[in-house]
């Protein structure tokens, strides 16, 4: 499955640590970050993150734009809700692209560990048979 991790400057640390307690489920997908978030990903662990440009930058925007395309299955996104961001237009056509599309997305650590578990038991696996059916429709 395809995950991207996305996180404002003061989840980045929050994002690194569930990343770290989840490395064993990770490890099995494609991982897809924002410019910095993902670099912290991977000095944190061993895992190999894709990386687009930071969010204020437009990293949420190139996220977005694969969103549409439906070719991502899961976006993990540890928001700061107390603290106004720059490029919050982004951030909501992301999330309004999530919901479009049929994407999980996980906006807080509660949320995160619901869906990560589910993933690992298999309860996401309908992702893949969207995929396929989307393969034979091309």
């Amino acid at each position: 499955m395809r995950i991207a991790l996305i996180a404002h400057d003061k989840k980045k640390d929050q994002m690194v640590q569930f990343v770290i307690a989840y490395e064993h489920i990770l490890t099995k997908h494609e991982l897809y970050g924002t410019g910095t978030t993902g670099t912290r990903v991977m000095e944190a662990t061993s895992l190999i993150v894709t990386r687009f440009k930071s969010g204020p930058l437009g990293g949420d925007q190139q996220i977005g734009a694969l969103v549409a395309e439906n070719k991502f299955d899961l976006i993990v996104f540890f928001r700061d809700p107390l603290t106004a961001q720059p490029h919050e237009p982004d951030v909501s056509a992301l999330v309004r692209l999530c919901d479009v599309q049929n994407v999980p997305l996980a906006t807080n650590l509660g949320t995160a560990e619901v869906l990560i578990k589910g993933l690992e038991r298999g309860d996401l696996n309908w992702r893949e048979e969207l995929d396929e059916g989307e393969k034979e429709n091309d």
